[in-house]
């Protein structure tokens, strides 16, 4: 049995924490111990423990981008950390961005394995890290995009050192069976309006705001539209909150969105509102990878979304889904209006894309990579 120790500064449930629950769900009883290193409470937490696993709560701070790997080292929390492996008898520690500048020092004073998965477009290693970041056994980038913009140009070491493994999808939860009827008459929409879907948090880069407008042009020429958008807050910025409180206020402000468009929060039951949707989209100025869109995808919907970052590589245009140019509320609409319009090509889109997310994003092939990836490394005795 090896025992993991997966440590995450966020707890709530963006798209990095929903794929870490994914992997450990994922991950063979028999042969792995999943544990949880966080900071304080919060939905990630409570989640692990419902799939029993163990949680480990240390007080840290996590790294900024322009951390000193010197001066974290010495921090207490690396020493608490140190100390929890130890009791623990952790195998393998496993990190994201903001516990690694604690968690790096800690695993190599007891010559523990360590893994880093890099979620993030926006970490970029300053000139003073980069020996820090060369020292870490295994990097694992979720995408393309993200691990191009993590070594820079010219790359700061060797791509092959990072081997991109996709997140997975659990293709029997997100799946054309589901049905959304349901979720239309929660929500008071008739069965036969056109409905167009979009799931994100609340934070700028995703692109409410272009959302919006979008719907304000849909709304004009199809009377019978109407919107919905999940997702929430999740993790207590003070900007992505500020971001939340002016899309809110410019919602209500407008009688027509005020009464087409449902903002209904966070939803653990997300494949719900794929299945009632005629169309999903994706209105990110940029995304490190996209997983609604996948999500959407194995449901069998039809996508539409920006095509800056990770639905570049995940989306095949005009064959799984539509990919058009960020901050282009016109050009969202147009392509939107235009798969309402044919249920046909909706069909043939969702169709491919529910093949396309089968046979190359299942959760069980993400899950296959890192077990190689676990599985190279060995406890020091």
């Amino acid at each position: 049995m090896k025992r993991i120790l997966f440590a995450s500064w966020y707890t709530g449930l963006g798209g990095g924490e929903t794929d870490l629950l994914n992997l450990a769900a994922a991950l063979d009883k028999r042969r792995y111990e999943p544990h949880l290193l966080v900071p304080r409470e919060g939905q990630l937490t409570q989640r692990w423990r419902e799939a029993g696993n163990p949680v480990h709560r240390l007080r840290y701070r996590g790294a900024s981008t322009w951390f000193l790997p010197a001066l974290w080292a010495r921090f207490p929390a690396a020493g608490r950390m140190r100390q929890l492996l130890l009791e623990q008898e952790i195998d393998l520690a496993h990190s994201d961005y903001h516990s690694l500048p604690l968690l790096a020092p800690a695993a190599r004073q007891l010559r523990l394995p360590l893994v880093f998965t890099l979620w993030g477009w926006w970490f970029k290693p300053k000139p003073w890290q980069r020996a820090f970041f060369r020292r870490i056994p295994a990097t694992v980038a979720r995408s393309i995009a993200i691990r191009d913009g993590y070594l820079g140009e010219p790359p700061f070491m060797p791509p092959e050192r990072l081997p991109v493994v996709y997140p997975g999808v659990d293709t029997e939860r997100f799946s054309p069976a589901i049905k959304g009827a349901s979720l239309r008459a929660e929500l008071g929409i008739a069965p036969d309006a056109p409905l167009v879907a979009m799931a994100a948090r609340f934070q700028r880069v995703k692109g409410h705001h272009i959302f919006q407008d979008m719907a304000r042009l849909l709304a004009r020429q199809n009377e019978a539209a109407r919107f919905i958008v999940a997702g929430d807050d999740v993790f207590g910025v003070a900007a992505d909150k500020r971001y939340r409180e002016a899309i809110l206020d410019s919602w209500r402000a407008d009688p027509v969105l005020s009464e087409r468009l449902h903002y209904i929060g966070f939803r653990a039951d997300i494949e719900r509102v794929y299945a009632a949707a005629d169309v999903v989209v994706c209105a990110s100025l940029f995304e490190s990878f996209g997983i609604a869109n996948l999500e959407a995808m194995a449901c069998g919907a039809a996508v539409v979304s920006t095509n800056r970052g990770g639905p570049a590589e995940t989306i095949v245009p005009g064959e799984t889904g539509l990919l058009l140019p960020p901050k282009d509320p016109k050009a969202l609409a147009e392509a939107t209006a235009s798969l309402l319009n044919d249920a046909e090509s909706r069909r043939r889109l969702g169709t491919r894309a529910r093949r396309h997310v089968v046979e190359r994003f299942s959760i069980a092939a993400s899950v296959d990579a890192y077990r190689r990836v676990f599985d190279g490394f060995t406890r020091p005795s």
